[in-house]
């Protein structure tokens, strides 16, 4: 896949099939649009191509009149995570568009003929049943369909029950996650939610009960991370090594000095240093609500029958 960041980079293509969207987390109702992408494509022999946008419109525009307030953006997937989902399903060309207040005030009328034709070539546009485009939303389906032969171009849309049928949206897979229902999160995304953070040096308290941790601090401040637990999840090191492991979110209120929320990971059955280096961990399932033990000991029991009850979970992972 040739990732083009700047769309005045972009190579001018002919019969270039089309897609656009923010595709946070890339989830199965966004899987069944790239589906027919790659499949129209195919048809009619031209490469498919996907239009996404960073940073995310809701960072660069205000918040709706129904939300004074300022509203705390979380999103499924970094931009990076974004691309590699995308390359997954062989689409040939990611254009990334800088979403900018002067891009968000373009009409319809210029997003069509300055970006779909004049920058990208599009002889075809794969949509969903409720993708909206130009200022204020103001274009869409309908009216594509009515002024296709002046564009020189067909759209065709994903149907309504198509998309409503899986049942999906991103805010649903938010809500799951904040909530720590990562089954429902991993079933809406149809892959397991991932997460990546570099290791840093923390307390090293778990060292002293048989349990070291990798405090992952996170690179990207937007990305979504679950509600506070306890979790089965499988880790990859920067070595590319697959661990089994749990990891805790939370504050840690047995050993804890203060009410910082902490990511810790404890890789079952490995013994190395992963200091300053990234380390990705893929949530399988919940195992317990974060916890307060009367001292040491009772945790340190928690944390052993939480190992085995993560291997359990993670059986064949």
């Amino acid at each position: 896949m040739q990732v083009v960041r700047d769309p005045a980079a972009f190579p001018h293509l002919t019969n270039a099939v089309v897609t656009s969207g923010t595709f946070d987390g890339v989830h199965v109702g966004h899987q069944r649009i790239l589906h027919r992408l790659q499949e129209v494509a195919r048809q009619s022999g031209g490469p498919s191509v996907v239009i996404t946008y960073w940073p995310h419109p809701r960072l660069v525009l205000a918040p709706p009149a129904a939300h004074p307030e300022p509203l705390q953006l979380h999103l499924l997937n970094t931009l990076e995570e974004r691309i590699d989902k995308l390359e997954s399903f062989g689409v040939d060309y990611l254009l990334i568009v800088p979403f900018t207040r002067e891009f968000s005030e373009w009409t319809s009328e210029q997003y069509i003929r300055e970006l779909l034709l004049n920058t990208v070539g599009t002889s075809k546009l794969v949509i969903g049943y409720d993708h909206r485009f130009g200022k204020n939303r103001e274009g869409g389906f309908d009216y594509l369909s009515q002024n296709a032969d002046r564009y020189g171009m067909s759209v065709e849309e994903i149907p309504r029950e198509d998309v409503d049928a899986v049942g999906v949206s991103s805010t649903r897979i938010r809500r799951a996650l904040e909530a720590g229902d990562v089954a429902t999160a991993n079933r809406y995304l149809g892959y397991n939610y991932p997460f990546t953070g570099t290791v840093v040096r923390g307390k090293q308290l778990g060292r002293t009960i048989g349990f070291p941790t990798a405090n992952m601090q996170q690179p990207e401040g937007l990305k979504l991370v679950p509600g506070r637990g306890v979790y089965a999840v499988l880790a990859t090191t920067a070595a590319g090594t697959h661990h089994q492991a749990m990891l805790n979110i939370g504050v840690r209120p047995t050993v804890g000095g203060d009410l910082q929320q902490t990511v810790e990971a404890h890789l079952l059955d490995f013994d190395g240093d992963l200091y300053d280096q990234p380390l990705t961990v893929e949530f399988i399932a919940r195992l317990r609500d974060e916890q307060k033990f009367d001292g040491l000991d009772a945790l340190k029991a928690q944390l052993a029958k939480d190992a085995d009850a993560a291997r359990q979970h993670l059986v064949g992972g």
